[in-house]
């Protein structure tokens, strides 16, 4: 069988996918990464990051099936367009298309007034979030958007307002591409609305 492999965004845990997977079949076959595990003690940058994850997905035979949210999205998207032979299917959630430097400088600013404590129940503690964040600020991949030749469905949350400019620009720029809002839910879909993404997740997989 084909592995799923979820990923998870950086404000959140392997773990968050937890209850969502409760609701899915063939939950043998699923596998949910700890970003900041995979990185073996490295600095957190995005360039580590996806190195690290480049280097788990190598270690799985056969093609697999990518979700990712948020971060887990960004990466999920980096992987399919550099190893189209490799990706089976991808499910983007939450996920910008272009990277919001804007929004990243604000949220930093922001984040600095926070206590480490907070950073406790997200994938990365206060310094590594910090180095994530303005890493992956030059990251540029809009452009090549419709090199994506596998399967995509996008994702998003009614109230995500965040990202839903980039389903649109998704449903322009990718050729093979379905779209789904979920009603009355945000941007971390996986904890707000678990059991409807399971049902979507399910239904989308029966028929690939």
């Amino acid at each position: 069988m084909v592995k799923k492999i979820l990923i998870h965004g950086s404000g959140h845990k392997a773990i968050s996918w937890q209850e969502t997977i409760s609701y899915m079949k063939d939950q043998k076959n699923i596998l949910c990464p700890d970003l900041y595990s995979i990185l073996n003690g490295q600095d957190a940058t995005y360039e580590n990051l996806y190195t690290s994850f480049v280097e788990y997905c190598s270690r799985i035979d056969g093609q697999i099936h990518l979700v990712g949210l948020s971060l887990g999205g960004i990466i999920a998207m980096n992987y399919a367009l550099d190893f189209p032979e490799k990706v089976k299917t991808l499910v983007v959630i939450g996920t910008p298309h272009k990277i919001p430097k804007v929004a990243f400088e604000i949220q930093n600013v922001i984040f600095r007034f926070f206590p480490k404590s907070v950073f406790k129940e997200m994938a990365f503690d206060k310094k590594d979030t910090f180095a994530l964040g303005n890493s992956i600020k030059k990251l540029e991949i809009a452009d090549r958007m419709q090199e994506i030749k596998c399967p995509v469905l996008v994702i998003c949350g009614e109230k995500d307002r965040a990202n839903k400019k980039s389903v649109y620009y998704f449903s322009e720029n990718i050729e093979n591409v379905a779209l789904c809002m979920i009603e009355k839910t945000g941007h971390v879909v996986n904890e707000e609305n678990p059991k409807e993404l399971a049902r979507i997740l399910n239904e989308y997989y029966d028929g690939k």
